[in-house]
């Protein structure tokens, strides 16, 4: 794998994700913000917050498959979620778990989440991107 996750010592151990990750290998991808859109670009989960992150998680595995690369070479997420509130964590929490599941990887990565006021179209709950790195 080209992308080791580590909680060092000295920092909090979250359950959620790790503080840091070293990525080793020859190509760096950096995907733009992924949404809950289809293929067609039809949305997906209208109002429904872990129904989209599960899209977005989903994209961006069939944007790396597409490089030749998976989920496992994600060396970094950012999360931008529309009016963020800790009330919100188990959904997150959720979408992330049933996308986890139907690709059959660990989704535990470094992230950060930003809380917006917006995203570019008035639908989108969500939008995710991704930093991998491909042996």
């Amino acid at each position: 794998m080209s992308v080791t996750l580590v909680n060092p010592e000295g920092l909090p151990k979250p359950e959620a994700y790790r503080q840091l990750s070293v990525a080793t290998g020859s190509k760096m991808v950096f995907l733009a913000g992924q949404v809950a859109r289809d293929a067609d670009g039809t949305p997906v989960g209208g109002g429904d917050f872990a129904a989209q992150v599960e899209q977005c998680y989903l994209n961006i595995a069939t944007a790396l498959a597409e490089v030749g690369g998976s989920f496992d070479d994600v060396a970094k997420l950012t999360v931008y979620v529309v009016d963020w509130s800790p009330e919100k964590m188990p959904l997150l929490g959720e979408g992330v778990n049933r996308a986890a599941t139907k690709l059959g990887i660990d989704p535990v990565k470094p992230v950060t989440l930003l809380g917006v006021a917006a995203l570019g179209e008035p639908d989108l709950l969500v939008e995710v991107e991704a930093t991998a790195v491909l042996a």
